[in-house]
């Protein structure tokens, strides 16, 4: 018979995917003798076969449950639905990977109209008792029975307001019992049916609302957004209830074992007295800092700070403790790897070797490359002058900028539309999720560094700022007060997560520079990585600045981007425009000026490192205006009589209608371009050579790596590479300076992947562009499949991700491992990366070290991920 439920002391932390995260360190914790109340959990399988069995508890686990309630009544000394000595429990989710706030808890299973005077005597406590009983009505109402929290919250407004009073804290018993009876009655009217009042029956419906919450709304998007298995399920932990709600002498709180923020060593958390678990991190009372514990009960806070330091020794890792104190004694309710912005993973991974606990190599694998990105956080000019109308907690690190809203789904419309919103809420709940994720940033009224919002927020590198007490927020009317101060939904504000500073308007930002530490890692990881990491960079400053972020080179440097500036684009128009090969001459020798002045720069600032430089790729048409605004510029000139700018623009119109294709993406573009008017070409590679000459008669070493576009036949780079080679020729002698130059294709159609042994008889490089590669191994059209349909197959699971954000390696990744067999099988020593989207993309990075690229190239800030991706690539492999 399979074994679907273990005690706590059955289990180990090796079976996190049995038990669920939070069920294996409970395990773990008591087996390592901390004060964890007992309990037992049932397991990941059991959810399993609770889908597999159409939404059903089979009996068999239901007998398992119950045989692990029994020994639990025993180690406990009470009895499960007892009215003398009640027995009561909290019922928890746990999936294998942390999900929090994602799924459901249910704290004082056990209660019922007769269980709760057995409390209230045993315990002596009436207040305590019924105070405990209102929180199971209103979580099981909640959770199970499907009835909305607010109007729950609504009955204890009521009452407050009825006594004259602010804090729940100062209701008595009475009150609780009057709220009781409220609930009990909101129950029948919104679910037709009596609040249960048999604890087993409560039992089971708990379980069963765990298990159906792993395919709750905000669950799903959780897992989507962080890409965790939808299969994993969850486990539930069920554990004797310790209460932190009996008195002053009593609490609970979450801390971390460092700052979670900022990586400081030093304890970092929350509690409240006098309160239970869910008060803290649902920010509906804004708490206390643990330091103030050590004040309040020294003895308490001297056992939880060993507990911490024994914790992190244990887990090699910072720790996210739950606890809770029963009249001066503490017990344990969780523990886990503690979410961490990126800053604090970095300096946690740097300190935590230097303290001997990790390794070098453990130390690159616990920053992850995603979370890299919010480390390039955003901040607000110090030198800017600014209006600051309110001061929160600063919950999430960075600082953004946009207009205010106050629902979540008006966020997530509006994001998604390309606005920036700033999410203003009193405070966020799970259900938010999807309304987070499309906002700039986060801010609350209440709540504090462990909330839901911050959490949250956190992980997702957002800035966040909570528990700003000073805002009013007026939902109806979709607005927040501050003072006199009056915000408006769509109103500019800007947040300031790393200060707590909530701004009026948008602010200028810089740019963020890398921590001590985090170029630390970054050397580890470059001591472990094979794979080089190159930039994409078009101007001198893109180079400096990649350069900065440790690229070895430059992997895509697109020329057609220097011709758009307001300079350029008027020669670029008259060259388009000419009708015989000595107008378009004339045309370029005013533009090779420009074009030596961008490559000197650029060569300039990567010296001693490669520089990719692609020639002309895309077609000619782009570098016009669009037929439409010449059509009415030429009705314009026509009513104003200029006859001659309407011959000109006429001229234009007809040659933006000789270039009109129905497929440019296929059409005449790339190679294609330079074969039928070499003259373009020959320009690009003169200014390249004469940009390198000078540089080298300086003393600058210089690596101009020239790259043919769209190859698809061996005789087209056999073509383009003569005259590359002849005008390189001409220009050294010329000059009297000898460069070392190299001469490649980009890889970007699957003609080009099949034909490779061909194509590397002529080419010195491969570099695969794989995005158009995508493109055309697909048959889609970039900008039309994400327009219209290819969200519907990332949702309905046709693709598992969008194939120009992840590599497709089944398709694209078989095509590219064959171009590099057959071009290595002609030339092994043949130099071959990947200048695509890709290029910085961690999973697409670790297939490329897999296929045996020498290089990936990305953008200048995601260089920094790609350094690290490449790390991680090499230390999984082992």
């Amino acid at each position: 018979m399979t074994k679907y439920v273990y005690k706590f002391d059955e289990g180990r932390a090796t079976m996190k995917n049995l038990l669920g995260g939070k069920g294996a360190n409970l395990a773990e914790m008591q087996h390592i003798g901390l004060p964890v109340p007992p309990g037992f959990t049932v397991t990941t399988e059991a959810c399993a076969r609770y889908y597999k069995e159409g939404g059903k508890i089979p009996e068999e686990i239901l007998e398992q449950v119950f045989e692990a309630l029994k020994d639990l009544e025993e180690t406990t000394g009470k009895k499960f639905g007892s009215p003398e000595n009640p027995l009561l429990v909290s019922v928890r989710s746990g999936a294998p990977i942390s999900m929090p706030g994602m799924m459901d808890t249910i704290l004082n299973l056990g209660l019922n109209d007769t269980t709760v005077e057995g409390l209230a005597r045993s315990t002596g406590d009436p207040r305590f008792a019924y105070d405990c009983y209102r929180r199971f009505i209103q979580m099981f109402g909640d959770v199970v029975l499907n009835v909305e929290h607010g109007k729950f919250e609504e009955i204890i407004s009521a009452v407050k307001s009825k006594r004259g009073l602010k804090y729940d804290t100062e209701l008595t018993a009475q009150d609780w019992q009057e709220v009781v009876e409220s609930y009990k009655n909101l129950i029948v009217k919104e679910t037709g049916r009596e609040f249960p009042q048999d604890p087993k029956e409560q039992l089971v419906m708990a379980i069963d609302a765990v298990f159906r919450s792993w395919n709750n709304q905000r669950a799903i998007v959780y897992r989507k957004i962080n890409k965790i298995p939808d299969d994993l399920g969850t486990a539930v932990n069920v554990q004797a209830m310790v209460f932190g709600n009996m008195g002053e002498d009593s609490g609970t709180g979450v801390a971390f074992t460092r700052n979670p923020s900022t990586g400081e060593k030093a304890i970092y958390g929350e509690f409240l007295l006098n309160a239970q678990g869910e008060d803290v991190v649902a920010g509906i009372r804004t708490p206390k800092s643990i330091k103030e514990l050590e004040t309040l009960m020294p003895d308490v806070y001297d056992q939880f700070k060993n507990v911490c330091s024994l914790l992190e020794r244990h887990y090699r890792d910072m720790q996210d403790i739950e606890f809770t104190v029963e009249k001066g004694k503490l017990y344990l309710l969780q523990t886990r790897s503690g979410k961490r912005t990126a800053e604090a993973a970095v300096k946690i991974a740097v300190d935590m070797v230097k303290e001997g606990l990790i390794s070098k190599e453990e130390a690159v694998l616990r920053v992850s490359p995603e979370h890299v990105s919010s480390l390039l956080h955003r901040r607000i000019d110090p030198n800017a002058k600014v209006e600051v109308i309110a001061k929160g907690l600063p919950a999430s690190p960075g600082a953004a900028s946009g207009q205010v809203v106050f629902s979540p789904d008006e966020a997530e419309t509006l994001g998604q539309q390309g606005y920036k919103v700033i999410l203003v809420r009193t405070e966020t709940t799970p259900d938010d999720i999807h309304g987070i994720v499309m906002a700039q940033g986060v801010l609350t009224s209440r709540g504090g560094m462990t909330s839901h919002a911050a959490v949250v927020a956190r992980g997702m590198g957002k800035p966040c700022v909570c528990g700003c007490e000073a805002l009013s927020i007026d939902y109806k009317n979709e607005e927040f007060r501050v003072g006199d101060i009056v915000v408006k939904k769509g109103d500019l504000i800007s947040i300031d997560g790393s200060t707590g500073k909530v701004i009026l308007g948008e602010v200028p930002m810089i740019d963020p520079a890398l921590s001590e530490e985090f170029r630390e890692l970054l050397e580890w990881a470059d001591e472990i990585r094979r794979l080089s990491v190159r930039a994409n960079a078009d101007t001198p400053q893109d180079a400096k600045l990649a350069r900065d972020f440790g690229a070895e080179g430059i992997g895509l440097c697109r020329t057609e981007h220097m011709f758009m500036g307001q300079d350029r684009l008027p020669i670029v128009q008259e060259m388009i425009m000419a009708t015989t090969r000595e107008e378009r001459e004339k045309a370029l020798e005013k533009l090779l000026v420009f074009q030596r002045q961008d490559f000197e720069g650029i060569l300039e600032a990567m010296h001693d490192l490669p520089v990719t430089i692609r020639l002309l790729d895309p077609p000619l048409h782009e570098f016009l205006p669009d037929a439409d605004e010449l059509k009415e510029e030429i009705a314009q000139l026509k009513a104003k009589g200029d006859m001659d700018g309407v011959k000109a623009k006429e001229e234009m119109l007809k040659k933006v209608n000789a270039l009109k294709e129905f497929n440019p993406m296929l059409g005449f573009r790339g190679c294609r371009l330079g074969i039928l008017y070499p003259e373009i070409y020959e320009m690009q590679v003169r200014a390249i050579f004469q940009a390198a000459c000078n540089l080298a008669k300086k003393g600058v070493k210089v690596l101009p790596e020239v790259e043919i576009p769209l190859v698809g036949n061996v005789n087209e780079l056999k073509l383009m590479r003569e005259l590359v080679e002849k005008v390189a020729s001409e220009v050294m002698e010329k000059e009297g300076v000898k460069v070392e130059y190299s001469i490649g294709t980009m890889i970007e159609v699957p003609r080009a992947c099949v034909t490779a042994d061909e194509i590397a008889e002529q080419a010195d490089f491969f570099s695969f562009g794989t995005n158009d590669l995508t493109q055309t191994t697909f048959g889609f059209s970039r900008d039309d499949a994400e327009a219209k349909f290819l969200p519907h197959y990332i949702d309905q699971k046709i693709l598992p991700e969008d194939p120009f954000i992840v590599l497709d390696r089944k398709g694209v990744g078989t095509l590219m491992k064959t171009a590099v067999e057959l071009g290595r099988n002609t030339k092994p020593d043949l130099t071959i990366g990947i200048c695509g989207e890709h290029g910085g993309e961690p999973n697409s990075i670790e297939f490329c070290h897999e296929i045996g690229l020498d290089y990936v190239s990305c953008s200048p800030y995601r260089v920094p991920i790609a350094r690290l991706a490449a790390a991680h690539a090499v230390l999984k492999e082992k």
